[in-house]
């Protein structure tokens, strides 16, 4: 069987496919030309990431695919029901990346509180003529430890969110339709561990007492996040969006930071990719990643892997 690894998989996970028996094509087939590369090539297995879209006239234009694997999470570029109603079989990696997704969120909290994003822009521009001034101006940030972390979506990764979050001191609120509460444990670098059990709220509380929000959460019919829910959140909070692009308003979260609602955002993902708006790229007030959540050389090595252990057993 004839594997196109369309956006790239790990070299553990081809191998792991090739020692299956497997043959695994790791090319980047242009979007326009994907129909002729799977036909002409007779290709059963399709993965992807969220680059190439796998719709439905693709699905029925390419009788050879039995299998459509997503290397990640979501599953928004991918038409499911419809592939799995003509017989393929979807899977993806759930939980690959999770911690690679949560050290993101933190990556973009420490640098919002510490001015990072805002300094590291600065200071090669003015670093040598105006550094008592700087010092000044960024000399006013501020610990995470004893803070509030709300988390909307308590999946896999909101839940190592809540791991870090507890170890650094921080206290936890999470909201999820789907979760009542999660088992968070702490394991030490001594073999120690440590279990808490948080329990969920409604999102109305999260938002009134969080002092950071960030969202885990699929992309939905409407956002999740706009200026009525602002409005409930403290002032000076900070958001975190490292899910997906369309749950929060980027509209409404400019006339936050604006009006002082929203003191510093983190975004890694956009309504617009991979063309974000201006008003995002040029806010001092946001830090900003190009869609990076999963990509860390341990979480590719792991979707690899994930995805071969499935492809061997299903097919």
């Amino acid at each position: 069987m004839r594997i196109l690894a369309n956006d790239g998989l790990s070299q553990s996970g081809i191998d792991a496919l090739e020692k299956g028996g497997f043959e695994v094509l790791n090319v980047k087939v242009a979007q326009n030309q994907l129909e002729n590369y799977i036909n002409e090539n007779n290709i059963d297995v399709i993965l992807v990431r969220g680059a190439t879209q796998i719709q439905q006239e693709l699905i029925d234009a390419c009788p050879s695919l039995k299998l459509i694997g997503r290397a990640g999470v979501g599953m928004d570029n991918i038409d499911v029901d419809y592939a799995i109603d003509n017989g393929l079989q979807v899977i993806n990696a759930p939980s690959a990346s999770s911690s690679s997704v949560a050290e993101l969120v933190f990556a973009h909290l420490f640098s919002m509180v510490r001015y990072l994003h805002s300094s590291n822009r600065e200071m090669p521009l003015e670093g040598d003529s105006r550094f008592a001034a700087l010092k000044k101006a960024y000399s006013q940030g501020t610990e995470l430890r004893g803070k509030t972390l709300g988390i909307i979506g308590f999946g896999k990764i909101g839940q190592e969110v809540a791991k870090i979050a507890i170890g650094l001191g921080m206290k936890v609120l999470a909201t999820d339709p789907y979760v009542e509460s999660a088992p968070i444990t702490l394991e030490f670098f001594n073999g120690q561990k440590s279990t808490f059990t948080i329990l969920t709220t409604d999102k109305e509380e999260l938002l009134k007492e969080s002092d950071f929000i960030t969202l885990h959460i699929p992309l939905q019919e409407d956002y999740t996040i706009t200026t009525s829910e602002f409005e409930v959140m403290k002032d000076g909070v900070g958001i975190i969006n490292t899910a997906r692009g369309g749950v929060l308003n980027e509209v409404d979260l400019v006339n936050a930071i604006e009006n002082g609602k929203v003191q510093y955002a983190g975004l890694d993902v956009y309504e617009t990719e991979p063309t974000p708006a201006v008003q995002l790229l040029m806010n001092p007030e946001i830090s900003l990643t190009p869609h990076i959540g999963a990509s860390t050389l341990e979480a590719q090595e792991r979707i690899g892997l994930e995805l071969a252990e499935q492809i061997i057993k299903l097919l």
